[in-house]
């Protein structure tokens, strides 16, 4: 049997973090360390898009050592980081990754990623995003932020591009059984 290839437009998808892989909430104690959770469905969706030849990158208005830890952890290709300004970062991650606005996929929930969103090939934002951003978006996904948002966003890219579920998910069923794919 041949492989079924994706044949799509995007080659990156950028995610914001809080709000998207995270739920929005931060978790801060009297000595300000940070805690944050992450689906282990999005860990899986970025394995999904590198085996299909599509990069990923954060971007995000906040620096953390536990987001650092975790996009290490994921092996993301670009990450903008402690970024206020996130027309700026977006167009950083291009110039790193070498692409253009209608190569990349973004997926944001709050207003500050509206400048973004603007302009990419296709947007994305979480079932709880705000209302100016899920009404200017390509398309709103059914789940909320943090619980499984980039999985989501990453079965729908694939499947635009002309694979099945079961054609997209073929080459981590051989990388889990290796151990290869980090949830």
């Amino acid at each position: 049997m041949s492989a079924v290839v994706y044949s799509g437009q995007i080659s990156v998808v950028v995610f914001d973090v809080d709000g998207v892989l995270t739920d929005g909430r931060l978790h801060v104690s009297a000595d300000g360390e940070r805690v944050k959770s992450f689906h282990a469905h999005d860990g899986v969706a970025i394995a999904l898009l590198r085996a299909h030849g599509i990069r990923s990158a954060i971007l995000s208005g906040k620096h953390s050592e536990a987001l650092t830890w975790r996009v290490t952890q994921l092996r993301v290709d670009a990450v903008v980081t402690g970024c206020h300004d996130k027309r700026t970062g977006f167009e950083s991650i291009k110039q790193q990754l070498r692409v253009d606005d209608m190569q990349t996929a973004y997926v944001g929930d709050d207003v500050n990623d509206l400048c973004v969103i603007e302009h990419v090939g296709v947007s994305y934002a979480p079932a709880d995003a705000h209302a100016l951003v899920r009404s200017r978006v390509s398309h709103v996904t059914s789940r909320a932020g943090g619980e499984g948002v980039a999985r989501e966003v990453a079965d729908h890219i694939l499947t635009c591009g002309g694979l099945s579920l079961e054609d997209a998910y073929r080459p981590l069923f051989q990388l889990w059984s290796r151990h290869d794919v980090t949830q």
